[in-house]
């Protein structure tokens, strides 16, 4: 995939071609959203800018859910309820980030970015 975040050669309001000052930044480049959805846990990690890593997930079935007593614990996702993102990512059950998921112990809000993170951690709702 060769797009850029912006476009260096705009044409002119003449019509004619103008040369871009630079070339595109291998940092500019696009990549596609890596959509987490529910399943067997499967990672992806990949390398980014500055010699780092970015573990993302593909899918999970697990999320890490605080309750109200400040205490952590694993429950298994059932489904997704509601994804204000997108229309599309609720239909076909995207976890993202303010993502509604209905688990074992009830609602619950997603707070955390699973494409990015590689986790899925949630705050306990009514």
């Amino acid at each position: 995939m060769r797009k850029s975040i912006e476009n260096l050669a705009t044409s002119k309001l003449t019509g004619g071609r103008r040369h871009p000052l630079r070339i595109r930044r291998k940092y500019e480049m696009d990549r596609y959203p890596n959509e987490a959805l529910t399943g067997a846990q499967v990672t992806v990690t990949r390398h980014v800018r500055g010699k780092n890593r970015k573990t993302a997930l593909k899918t999970i079935d697990f999320v890490n859910l605080s309750t109200r007593d400040a205490k952590v614990k694993k429950s298994k996702i059932l489904k997704v309820l509601e994804n204000s993102t997108n229309n599309d990512y609720q239909r076909r059950g995207v976890i993202t980030k303010g993502a509604i998921l209905e688990t074992e112990a009830g609602k619950c809000r997603v707070v955390s970015r699973p494409g990015q993170d590689g986790v899925v951690n949630a705050i306990l709702i009514k």
